[in-house]
C-alpha cells in the first residue's frame, strides 16, 4: 500500500515529524512542569491511593531539587536546548490531574508558566482525566489558542472496560470518557488520548478494540500508546512482588503494535508508542534497552513487515 500519512518518513504519523511541519522546521520540545495537582482518586473525592499502575515520581524527569514550577520550567528549557537544540517549547503540566482546581486557579497557573519565557513557548499541553473537565475549563483552555499558542488537552482513558477501570482504582468509568469526549466535541482544543495496553485481565483482542474506540471520536488529533510497567511505589508493584503477573516482552508488544497500527485512523498522531520509568524504580518488564534502542527496535520492525497506519482502516461514521 502506497503511504499517505502527512508527517514524516515513518510508516505511522509521528509527533516530531508533526511539529516539524507546524513550526516551519524548528525542533520543538516539551518540558514537563509538576504544579502540585493532585487527583480525585487520591485526595479522598473519589478514593484514596491512586491508580494502582501509578507513582508520578516515576515518570516525571523534573529535578527534585527545584521548590518551584517557575524553577523547574527554566531548568527544563536551558537543559533542553543546550543538549537537544530545542528552540521553541511547550509547557506540559503532567503529573497527577492538571485541571483538578478551580478555574481561577488554573488561569493563574497556565498564566505565571507562560511568562517565564514567552517568545520561546508555543504551547500548552494539559494532562487531565475524563472526569476532571467541565465547560468553563475548556473555554479557559480555549482563550490559550486564542492567542496562537498550541493547546491539547491531554486525557487518560486507559482502558474501555469498566471492569479494568475499577481493578486499577481508576475511579473513572468510560462512560465519563465518552461523557468527555461530547463536551470537546466543538472545542477548538486538540485532544490527546492516553491509553495502557497490557492489563492483566485483558486478552488481545480485547485491547485491539480500544483501535476502534480511538477511531469513532473525530476529535482525538492525537494518540500515545503506553505498556504496562511496574514501578515501586506504586500498589501494582506491591501486588507483583506477591505474585508475578505475565506482562509484555519487547517483541510482544511490537506484535501488538504491528496490529494496531494497521487498523488506526491514518490522520490520528502518534505522540509515542511505548512508555518508559525511570529505570531504577522499574520492577518489570525489563527490556534492557535504551528509550532510543527500544524505538529504534519498533521503527524497525514496523518498517520489516511493511506495517503502515490505516491500512486496514474502514471509514465508519465518527460518534463525535
Amino acid at each position: 500500500m502506497e503511504k499517505t500519512l502527512a508527517f514524516g518518513e515513518k510508516n505511522y504519523n509521528y509527533y516530531s515529524a508533526y511539529l516539524r511541519n507546524k513550526y516551519d522546521g524548528q525542533k520543538v520540545y516539551k518540558v514537563i512542569v509538576d504544579a502540585g495537582f493532585t487527583c480525585p482518586n487520591r485526595d479522598g473525592s473519589k478514593g484514596y491511593g491512586g491508580c494502582t499502575y501509578c507513582n508520578t515520581d516515576s515518570f516525571t524527569p523534573v529535578s527534585r531539587n527545584l521548590e518551584t514550577f517557575r524553577e523547574q520550567i527554566s531548568y527544563s528549557m536551558e537543559r533542553a536546548a543546550k543538549n537537544y537544540g530545542a528552540e521553541k517549547f511547550i509547557i506540559y503540566f503532567q503529573p497527577n490531574t492538571n485541571t483538578y482546581a478551580p478555574v481561577e486557579e488554573l488561569k493563574m497557573l497556565y498564566d505565571e508558566a507562560l511568562k517565564i519565557n514567552r517568545e520561546k513557548i508555543v504551547g500548552l499541553s494539559v494532562g487531565t482525566r475524563p472526569d476532571c473537565i467541565d465547560e468553563e475549563k475548556i473555554a479557559l483552555l480555549e482563550s490559550y489558542k486564542k492567542q496562537g499558542l498550541e493547546v491539547d488537552l491531554e486525557m487518560g482513558m486507559e482502558s474501555i472496560y469498566d471492569e479494568t477501570l475499577t481493578e486499577i482504582n481508576r475511579g473513572c468509568s468510560h462512560q465519563e470518557f465518552v461523557d468527555a469526549m461530547k463536551l470537546l466535541e466543538n472545542s477548538t482544543l486538540d485532544v490527546c488520548i492516553h491509553t495502557i495496553l497490557g492489563f492483566p485481565n485483558e486478552t488481545k483482542e480485547m485491547m485491539l478494540k480500544y483501535v476502534d474506540e480511538l477511531n469513532r471520536f473525530y476529535k482525538i488529533n492525537f494518540v500515545k500508546f503506553h505498556h504496562l510497567h511496574i514501578v515501586e511505589g506504586s500498589i501494582l508493584g506491591v501486588k507483583y512482588k506477591r505474585a508475578p503477573f505475565k506482562l509484555f516482552s519487547l517483541e510482544e508488544y511490537t506484535d501488538l503494535l504491528c496490529e494496531i497500527l494497521p487498523k488506526l485512523r491514518p490522520d490520528i498522531v502518534i505522540q509515542r508508542l511505548f512508555g518508559l520509568s525511570d529505570l531504577e524504580m522499574l520492577i518489570a518488564p525489563k527490556w534492557n534497552l535504551k528509550k532510543s534502542q527500544i524505538q529504534h527496535f519498533i521503527d524497525s520492525e514496523i518498517e520489516k513487515r511493511n506495517i503502515i497506519q490505516g491500512s486496514e482502516y474502514t471509514k465508519k461514521e465518527a460518534l463525535l
